[in-house]
């Protein structure tokens, strides 16, 4: 999936599809964070649907040419929410299950602008929503240190485990980039399944 490879109207349907995904997603971690009892997301400006406060625009660009990406990570207190570890793995949750709902919010949308014959750009970038929704969902559901489904699995394991895995979490980045590019990898396999996925859910 290269940008290259897109028109113009494409890629604006991709850049607002991952404003809108990467918005919902960091805007729940901090959300529900807050809600938990940790303060600092919303003093740094973070419980917001403002895409200026989530939208790291590096990470963005990755997205469009590798597949996956990130948005600018929201700092939690571990030790400030209620109850501990569990609400971390609470928070860490919101992320995805943000996505899910956008994505399957932005499959109703398609298909009403379809049953109403509306076609062209907008219910393209309605189906890339869907699509790009269902890749961040999915993507950080991965037991990979900095993703979410890390932070969810650690919540769940005995303090000493958790502790000694923590230890290899610098690595995790080199994990997801061998992932990503090497050759055969699973997840080029996962990203044909989510766009099949995403064609089910509008009828594209």
């Amino acid at each position: 999936m290269l940008f290259f490879d897109f028109t113009a109207a494409q890629i604006a349907g991709i850049a607002i599809a991952l404003i809108v995904g990467i918005t919902f997603h960091e805007f729940s971690h901090a959300f529900l964070a807050d809600q938990l009892g940790d303060q600092r997301p919303r003093a740094l400006g973070r419980v917001s649907l403002n895409p200026a406060a989530h939208i790291d625009p590096m990470g963005a660009l990755v997205f469009v040419l590798a597949g996956f990406g990130w948005g600018k990570p929201v700092p939690v207190n571990v030790y400030a929410l209620r109850p501990g570890r569990i609400g971390m793995a609470i928070v860490a949750a919101g992320g995805p299950i943000a996505n899910l709902a956008v994505a399957i919010a932005a499959a109703v949308a398609y298909r009403l602008l379809d049953m109403a014959g509306f076609q062209g750009l907008v219910a393209e970038i309605a189906f890339y929503i869907v699509l790009y929704n269902l890749i961040l969902a999915v993507f950080n559901l991965l037991p990979i240190p900095p993703l979410d489904g890390y932070n969810v699995a650690l919540a769940f394991l005995p303090p000493r485990t958790a502790f000694a895995i923590q230890r290899y979490a610098p690595y995790g980045v080199l994990l997801l980039l061998l992932l990503v590019f090497l050759p055969g990898s699973p997840l080029a396999q996962v990203f044909t399944w989510l766009f099949g996925l995403a064609r089910f859910l509008t009828g594209a």
